[in-house]
């Protein structure tokens, strides 16, 4: 059974940046740091490279929080998008039918 070890941000950021700003070899750094294997030090200065430091933070977990209702200023701009969005629903149900309805009328000329 092989396990997974994780490293720390700081870690990756000087592990990365001794490779690619001080010009050692990877064989170097991963003695150095500890580091078990190249694939996550080559992963760590592809992303250094692109994204500096920042490209290493570790990202968060878990699903994104659902995005939070608009808050109106008055009751009244609430009732107006609500009937805007009800329009649009409206509007989109119309084009609905009259596609279906087209359709239809195509399937009985045949």
């Amino acid at each position: 059974m092989t396990t997974h070890k994780s490293y720390s941000y700081d870690l990756k950021v000087a592990a990365a940046r001794d490779v690619i700003e001080r010009g050692m070899s990877k064989p170097e750094v991963m003695e150095k740091y500890g580091i078990a294997s190249m694939s996550p030090l080559g992963s760590w200065c592809r992303k250094y490279r692109e994204g500096g430091p920042d490209a290493l933070l570790p990202k968060p977990k878990g699903r994104k929080p659902k995005p939070d209702k608009p808050v109106y200023a008055s009751r009244e701009e609430e009732l107006e998008a609500r009937v805007m969005e009800l329009e649009l629903e409206l509007e989109i149900q119309k084009r609905i039918n009259a596609l279906a309805d087209e359709i239809e009328q195509k399937s009985h000329r045949r």
